[in-house]
């Protein structure tokens, strides 16, 4: 059964892939990617990789999309074509595609204890993450814990990235007065059916990323997911009530402190065990018991990945809400 579902959501994959290439409105392709993003969060599920489904679910159907939304407010709704010949991008698909169905045959089974990846250093992960930080959930651990160089860089990244949309978007408008604030668009305030659901699940929303947060040792979740989706409910909030609500709650100033912030709170975890007389990174220095040491860093590891990541969302939803859009 799990096989057969699999199958139609690869389908249906395919067929919302060619649509996207396809269609020459540029709306319709936003919502074709989101659907995209929701089918890929059902396959990663499916496949028992719910830490990646609900970052895909969160980033990809939810913050990529309003960011798109955003990004084609300041453009024109169509795409203009150029005359090209398409010949040579259909074989360049073509040939790809070929490369990547050939490479599958040399793929293990599904599933397949015998696999390399089941072979490697996947056992140990699972032998030693109860003894040295007893936690339930291996992938916090190594993401966290046994890989936290890669987790620092990745934040790194996203900290970079918000940084480079806030700059390339830096001509928008600056920070309005009291007095035009009162005069900026009020969101979807005169909607009532979309303002009254929107702040029911909102208190939810924010309220399940904290959970993600601070219950990943334990379960799916940590702070890439959670930091997505306390952002998405704190932007849900912003396009129900105008961006200038948004602003009385978090200002542009208070955003670039939560971006760089969490940065540093890991630089600090890091430079924390050098200065206790370990590595950086390591945890095990940071209280007299060494599980404890290695539990403790992770929390604040994980606590400063979530807040760069909302920060960052937010900010970049900020950056293209300041613009004027396209007359």
């Amino acid at each position: 059964m799990v096989t057969l579902f699999g199958i139609v959501l690869l389908t249906f994959l395919v067929v919302t892939a060619i649509a996207i290439v396809s269609t020459p409105n540029l709306f319709v392709a936003v919502m074709l990617m989101s659907i995209f993003s929701l089918l890929m969060a059902a396959t990663f599920f499916i496949l028992d990789a719910a830490d990646v489904a609900l970052t895909e679910a969160a980033i990809g159907a939810g913050m990529s999309t309003i960011l798109f939304l955003g990004a084609l407010a300041l453009v024109a709704e169509r795409e203009q074509r150029a005359p090209t010949r398409r010949w040579l991008p259909l074989a360049v698909i073509a040939l790809t595609a070929f490369t990547v169905i050939y490479a599958t045959f040399d793929k293990p089974r599904l599933g397949d204890p015998a696999a390399p990846v089941h072979q490697h250093v996947a056992p140990w992960y699972l032998e030693q993450t109860p003894l040295l930080m007893e936690m339930s959930n291996v992938v916090t651990a190594v993401l966290a814990g046994f890989r936290a160089y890669d987790t620092l860089g990745e934040v790194l990244v996203i900290l970079t990235a918000g940084l480079g949309v806030m700059m390339i978007l830096a001509n928008g408008r600056p920070e309005l007065s009291k007095q035009d604030r009162a005069t900026e668009a009020p969101g979807l305030r005169h909607h009532l059916v979309p303002r009254v659901v929107g702040q029911l699940l909102i208190p939810f929303i924010v309220l399940f990323g904290l959970y993600l947060q601070f219950h990943g040792e334990f379960s799916p979740g940590g702070g890439f997911q959670a930091g997505a989706i306390i952002a998405v409910g704190i932007v849900l909030h912003a396009l129900l009530e105008g961006e200038a609500a948004r602003r009385a709650i978090v200002s542009r100033r208070v955003l670039g402190g939560v971006m760089a912030g969490g940065a540093l709170l890991l630089c600090a975890v890091g430079a924390a065990g050098i200065v206790l007389g370990g590595n950086f990174l390591d945890y095990s220095v940071l209280a007299a018991d060494p599980v404890s040491g290695q539990q403790l860093g992770i929390h604040l590891v994980e606590a400063g990945v979530g807040i760069t990541v909302t920060g960052t969302l937010v900010a970049a939803f900020h950056a293209f809400a300041d613009r004027e859009p396209a007359p």
